[in-house]
């Protein structure tokens, strides 16, 4: 059973599982149970994501910019991730003091204070500069030109490291809002056995599909095949499909 995905920005989880399925057990190389598969998809999933920040800065330090519109690489990779982000997003200031928990995020961008009906952007200094603000009458943050730092304490985790901050002027306690992009959400290919065999569920209560535009499913059929060749430890499938994914890369970047 496969569903029809009407969003752009989604691939099918169920095509792409058969389609890796399908040049998997060619030549009886072997099966790639849901469990391995759904660990896979989500590191090719990641792995496509990471790469378009990479690729875009990449872009933007070349001169030769493509004036077709349909064409042009920077515009192609700036819709990708367009899908991802996420507008004047609210920041838990509730603690008081201008302490606040920024939300799970996977690029932070900007932070603003609203006062008045109007925007006021909160500028990122280091941990080590920020006093050198707050002792100087001319750099000394306002409530029009406030400042943030990050911080963390006794065991917080990598995530609540990231994500805690402090807002100067210390009256700012809420009114605070940010731009990210967010992570793509965790895919799994959802079933029920029926006689002992895993039969495909696309009910979204078992089954959540790529967040991707639909132009990475190749990409995501190739990086999965390649890690599957580790798992099931084919060397020749993870070199062919590896030697195929960088064929693509490469055409694409030309």
């Amino acid at each position: 059973m496969t569903t029809t995905i009407k969003n752009k920005n989604m691939v099918n989880i169920n095509t792409v599982y058969q389609r890796v399925l399908t040049i998997a057990n060619k030549e009886q190389r072997g099966y790639i149970t849901p469990q391995e598969f759904n660990i896979l998809a989500n590191q090719a999933q990641m792995d496509i994501f990471e790469q378009y920040f990479y690729d875009l800065n990449q872009y933007h330090r070349t001169d030769s910019i493509n004036e077709t519109i349909y064409a042009d690489t920077v515009d192609i990779l700036q819709e990708k991730i367009d899908h991802f982000e996420k507008y004047r997003v609210t920041v838990d200031m509730s603690s008081g003091s201008g302490v606040g928990v920024l939300p799970d995020y996977y690029r932070m961008g900007a932070l603003y204070h609203k006062k008045l009906n109007r925007y006021y952007e909160i500028e990122n200094v280091e941990q080590n500069e920020h006093h050198i603000y707050l002792s100087s009458p001319l750099t000394e943050p306002t409530l029009t030109r406030p400042i943030y730092v990050r911080y963390s304490v006794a065991g917080d985790n990598q995530t609540n490291r990231e994500r805690r901050i402090q807002v100067y002027p210390e009256a700012i306690t809420s009114e605070v809002y940010c731009n990210y992009v967010a992570r793509p959400t965790t895919v799994r290919w959802g079933y029920t056995m029926v006689q002992d065999k895993p039969l495909y569920n696309p009910a979204a209560s078992y089954t959540t599909h790529f967040e991707l535009h639909q132009s990475e499913e190749t990409d995501l059929v190739f990086k999965i095949c390649a890690l599957a060749g580790i798992v099931i430890k084919d060397p020749a499938l993870y070199q062919s499909l590896a030697g195929e994914e960088l064929i693509n890369i490469k055409s694409e970047k030309q």
